[in-house]
């Protein structure tokens, strides 16, 4: 069973149907229990960094993430679920999980429009089972303001460029997470969706 955590993100339906289309077993909840006995976890969200990590503190969630990580279970964030693994956002001067050492920084205003909003593509910098099996070309749906910026370049899976080159998908053991939505960018999305099902945390 996968566990969708439940921190009253926007998108949790979302990826709950993209799962069920795949004909996986899923369940969007906040229970520590389940969320520890799940095989794999999906960390979604949209939203502020601030009242989200207000949220997920209230419920308890930080600790049971700790507690995921921890244990290796494959572990997925999306979007927001992205930039709050990190250890700070630039969004309400958030304090996140720190998962992953760097922080969630504010797109600059470069010419593009803010939020960076539509369909992009990848360009891979690291071999990780999650992205395999896509096409080159292929492209993913984003909406956000804010980008993450991790620490260590050893934990950028691959990157995208909207006026700057930023970090689109990170990875570190167990853990990986896309900035944009896999849920919401068609087949190739699903095909994540579909690695993520399969992986068994190790990169």
């Amino acid at each position: 069973m996968i566990a969708i955590i439940d921190y009253n993100a926007g998108n949790l339906r979302s990826v709950e149907r993209a799962l069920r289309h795949l004909g996986l077993e899923c369940r969007i909840t906040r229970d520590r229990s389940e969320i520890l006995a799940a095989e794999r976890v999906i960390f979604p969200g949209v939203g502020a960094a601030g009242r989200a990590m207000d949220t997920i503190i209230a419920y308890g969630i930080d600790t049971v993430i700790g507690e995921v990580v921890e244990l290796k279970t494959p572990f997925l964030g999306i979007c927001l679920g992205t930039q709050i693994i990190l250890e700070k956002s630039e969004e309400d001067s958030a304090q996140c999980l720190g998962i992953i050492g760097g922080m969630a920084r504010k797109f600059p205003r470069m010419g593009e429009k803010i939020p960076h909003m539509g369909w992009n593509t990848l360009k891979v910098r690291a071999d990780h089972p999650v992205l395999r099996g896509l096409d080159p070309d292929a492209q993913f749906y984003f909406v956000h303001s804010y980008y993450p910026d991790p620490s260590e370049k050893g934990d950028v899976i691959a990157e995208t460029f909207y006026g700057i080159s930023f970090a689109s998908v990170l990875g570190r053991g167990n853990v990986v997470a896309t900035q944009f939505h896999p849920e919401k960018s068609g087949r190739p999305g699903l095909k994540i969706l579909e690695n993520f099902s399969r992986w068994n945390g190790k990169m």
